[in-house]
This record gives structure tokens, sequence and C-alpha cells, in this order.
């Protein structure tokens, strides 16, 4: 690694409390920052090969844990929406100076990338798409009464065996608890020690975690993206799921300045077509 794209950590105040996030400064920018959201239910840890990427190209690169993940606090409100968790940022970007900026999110990181953009058109500068749909009223209803239930840690410590399995679930099976052949997703198995990570993830923030995903279901962005005044990328990623994937020319329909990009998955790939989409003026 080199040392100048030294991934740091750092913790910084808002409301809530304190923000955990990850950061690689560049020692003489040229560009506004760029903020990278994380799916759910896991951490900015997953952004690091991402950020590595980026930040070779010059950047300032920042990865917050949303509120409810990672070691950042939870959120203020009982049911929080994509709304509150743009806002959060936002606070996040003031109490850390920073003024207008980029965004990149990936899953419920890009729905909250898009309300930023929506919400925020004096701020946000280009938002980069990464995995993004709205699903139909009977699929919201199940995936949101399924998806990411309430866990409590009992004597046996079943929740631990539970994590696992859910994180694994979720890469087998698409929605995870409907274990069925037409289901199935292509991808591989991860390994043990990636699953181990994500598993600590879910249960480090076993209280709280379901808050952003059930926020991200809940999200109409398709209703929010003809509000995006800025430049949006969309990334099409080749090992995305074809859900996310077959939303791609729908969302680029819905946004008045939107390109997209087929990609590979691996983060050089994405970092590539990011990188020259962001170098491109707004």
């Amino acid at each position: 690694m080199i040392a100048s794209h030294r991934i740091e950590r750092a913790f910084v105040s808002i409301d809530e409390g304190q923000v955990h996030l990850r950061q690689i400064v560049a020692a003489d920018p040229v560009h506004v920052p760029l903020f990278l959201f994380h799916a759910s239910p896991s951490s900015s840890r997953w952004m690091a090969p991402l950020m590595q990427a980026l930040a070779a190209q010059g950047r300032t690169v920042i990865a917050p844990d949303t509120l409810g993940n990672g070691d950042s606090p939870a959120p203020a409100q009982l049911e929080p929406d994509i709304a509150y968790f743009a806002d959060s940022v936002v606070r996040l970007a003031d109490a850390m100076g920073i003024d207008r900026f980029d965004v990149y999110g990936t899953h419920t990181g890009a729905r909250i990338a898009c309300e930023l953009a929506a919400a925020y058109p004096d701020r946000i500068v280009h938002a980069v798409l990464d995995g993004i749909t709205d699903y139909g009223d009977a699929m919201r209803d199940k995936i949101l009464a399924n998806y990411a239930p309430k866990i409590v840690p009992d004597q046996y410590g079943m929740h631990l065996n539970w994590a696992f399995n859910f994180v694994r679930d979720q890469a087998l099976f698409f929605p995870h608890f409907e274990k069925i052949p037409a289901n199935r997703l292509n991808g591989p198995m991860p390994s043990p020690q990636i699953l181990h990570d994500a598993a600590l993830d879910v249960l480090k923030a076993l209280d709280t975690y379901p808050l952003p995903y059930l926020a991200a279901f809940r999200y109409r962005a398709l209703e929010r993206m003809p509000l995006i005044e800025a430049p949006v990328l969309l990334l099409k990623a080749d090992s995305e799921l074809a859900v996310l994937n077959a939303s791609v020319a729908a969302a680029a329909a819905a946004i008045p300045r939107a390109t997209m990009a087929a990609v590979a998955s691996d983060p050089a790939a994405k970092a590539g077509a990011i990188t020259a989409f962001l170098d491109t003026p707004a």
C-alpha cells in the first residue's frame, strides 16, 4: 500500500453522536471530495478496495458508516427514511467543512446518493448510482416484512449462527428468505473470511442494522430521480443482481442528465468508469 493512499479511520461528531468513517485525503486535491456509501447491512470496510483505486487518481475519498451500521451511532428516529440518512450526510459534510462534493453509492448507499442529488442540488456535483431499483408494491411489502428481521441474542448464541447464515443466504438467493430454484443467484459462494467479516458487521449493529435496510426498500427512487440536476452515472456491473441491472434503462430515462456504463464488478474497473465520468465538467 502506498503511504499517501493509506486509509485512515476517524470519528466526526453530529447530533446523533460520532460518525465513523474511512478516508484517504489527497495531498494536493484538484477535485471536490468523493463520498462513498456502502450497501446494507455492512460498513465502510467494504469500500476499501474502491477507495484505493479511486485515490490513485488524486481524489480525496470519504466512506462513512451509515447511521445504524458499522461503528456509527444509531439513527435518532425509530423509522428513519432515506431523506433522513441523506440529511445526516449533509450534516457530516458540514462538520468536516466540506461544501460541495461528489457521491457514489451501492444498493442502500445508492438510494442515499440519489436522495442527496435530488434534495441538495447546491451541494452535489456528480452522482454515481450502483445498483438501484424500485420494487412493485407486492414485492416491497414482502421484503419489508421478511428481509431484515429483528434478532435478539439468546443464551445459546443462536444469533451468531443466524448472522453467518443470513449473509451467506443473501449471496445465494434473492430474496434470501425464499430459497427456491427460481431465486438462485448465479454468483459463487463467498469465501469463509468474507462471510465471517460480513457477519461481524451485522452482529456489531444487531439492534439497528434493519433501519437503513428498510428505509432503502421503502424509498421510491424513480419518483425522486427527475429532480436530480447533477450529471449521474448509472453503473451496470456484470455480476450485479439481475433485477437491479434490469432497472438501469428505466433509471436513465428518469434522470435528466444520465449516463450508463456497463463494467466489470472489480474495484479497478468501477474506479476507471467513475473517474472518467467525474472528470467530465459538470
